[in-house]
């Protein structure tokens, strides 16, 4: 099955992904920081057993992954890098083509997540919101009739939902006005930052455009604010990326990183990085005759922990670089 790095959707020159996340919490239960590892095990098995079998999801205890394979499901976004950071009484419910999955006992009880390609909130929102209902039929969530859903940071308290766009902005990157952006998207209640959450750098100019408010909002305009701002930012970008291309300086810079990535023996993570995304603003300007699908996968499945796992083994970083040089040769 096709996994959502894979795929194209709507503004997908701009926009490379969605993602939608739910936290729960079980009634009657501490939060996880509160609960020791038997009682976090009790209650993941617990979670699993009202998943419907429908949903296809396939149950992991991290404990069972190698640390390749934890870095690399966070380098997809599949885990937060909070999660990645300790296996202990934690599980990961995981869809087959990595739509779906659901972190056990990390913050929250349950972090729900729905990741798509492209730009579809509703349509990513709707999945999600089915697979809440179908768990809230057997388990009972923390929730307050005034407050909403009770979580163990006050900030998700209230819907427990962050709807989230990972965005490539080249173009407004190279003309210095991410800064600008970012706190004007601020003021609306919205946050600009890395594409691996808070903290942070925007390796490749990817970057993470979520939520910030859920108590005293509903789901639907919370959701619909998000959509107006990212549409905003991705005319935006495509104007200033007209601009750009339109310099031999530009159109230059392009060409020798597409030549770089075509040629190049070694790559490290953060060159590779910045000429993979000098190579996509190309392909989807119409300059390079490349596939801006191909440059989204390798931009997810490139990282570090990525290729040891691709490879089925722990690489020293000069190991690593070789391999994703080939790998990119190949591919390009």
């Amino acid at each position: 099955m096709k996994k959502w790095y894979l795929g194209e959707g709507e503004q997908s020159d701009v926009v490379v992904s969605t993602r939608i996340r739910l936290a729960r919490n079980l009634e009657d239960y501490p939060f996880p920081s509160r609960l020791d590892t038997k009682s976090r095990v009790q209650i993941n098995e617990m979670i699993h057993k009202a998943v419907p079998e429908a949903a296809g999801l396939r149950y992991i205890e991290m404990k069972t992954l190698t640390q390749p394979e934890i870095v690399s499901l966070a380098e997809r976004h599949m885990i937060s890098p909070e999660f990645a950071s300790d296996t202990d009484g934690r599980a990961l419910l995981l869809s087959e083509d990595e739509d779906v999955s659901i972190m056990l006992c990390e913050e929250d009880h349950i972090r729900l997540q729905v990741m798509t390609s492209g730009l579809a909130l509703s349509e990513s929102y709707d999945k999600a919101n089915k697979l809440d209902d179908a768990l809230n039929e057997t388990l009972r969530f923390a929730f307050d009739e005034r407050l909403g859903y009770l979580t163990q940071c006050p900030t998700n308290i209230g819907t427990g939902m962050r709807a989230s766009v990972m965005l490539h902005l080249p173009a407004l990157t190279a003309t210095h006005s991410i800064g600008t952006l970012a706190v004007t998207v601020s003021k609306l209640g919205l946050t600009l930052r890395g594409a691996y959450g808070e903290g942070t750098a925007p390796m490749g100019d990817l970057y993470q455009l979520s939520n910030q408010v859920t108590l005293g909002i509903s789901e639907e305009a919370a959701i619909e604010n998000l959509k107006t701002i990212v549409l905003q930012l991705a005319a935006q970008e495509r104007a200033a990326r007209q601009e750009l291309i339109k310099s031999i300086e530009c159109q230059d810079d392009i060409y020798r990183a597409y030549g770089i990535l075509k040629s190049a023996r070694i790559l490290s993570t953060k060159e590779f990085m910045h000429l993979i995304s000098k190579v996509r603003m190309g392909a989807v300007s119409g300059l390079l005759d490349v596939d801006p699908k191909h440059m989204s996968e390798l931009m997810v499945t490139l990282q570090p922990a990525g290729i040891s796992a691709k490879v089925g083994k722990n690489l020293a970083p000069r190991e690593r670089d070789i391999e994703r040089a080939r790998i990119v040769r190949e591919t390009i």
